[in-house]
């Protein structure tokens, strides 16, 4: 496999699960975005590297999950909270 090029794809992979998300909120997809474009950014700035791919696919997807607790700890309401809404937008 072409390592040079292997950059280019995760970023592309990554633009791709961010706009999914805009297009379906909820954090699910930002922490998938997150991770492709941090692999992205370490195959940009190191060219040489070339892991198998599956340990690249367990670093994607323990990086995916780390930012999916961070991300859920950053935005959830608080313990014990519901979420209510006491007027309409279109009023």
């Amino acid at each position: 496999m072409d390592y040079i090029y292997l950059w280019w794809s995760w970023g592309a992979f990554a633009l791709l699960l961010l706009i999914i998300e805009i297009l379906a909120p909820g954090f699910v997809f930002l922490g998938f975005g997150i991770s492709a474009a941090v692999i992205s950014l370490v195959f940009l700035i190191a060219p040489g590297f070339a892991p198998s791919i599956s340990l690249l696919l367990l670093g994607f997807s323990l990086l995916a999950l780390m930012t999916w607790l961070i991300l859920r700890r950053v935005f959830a309401l608080p313990s014990g909270q519901v979420k209510t809404f006491d007027h309409d937008i279109n009023d």
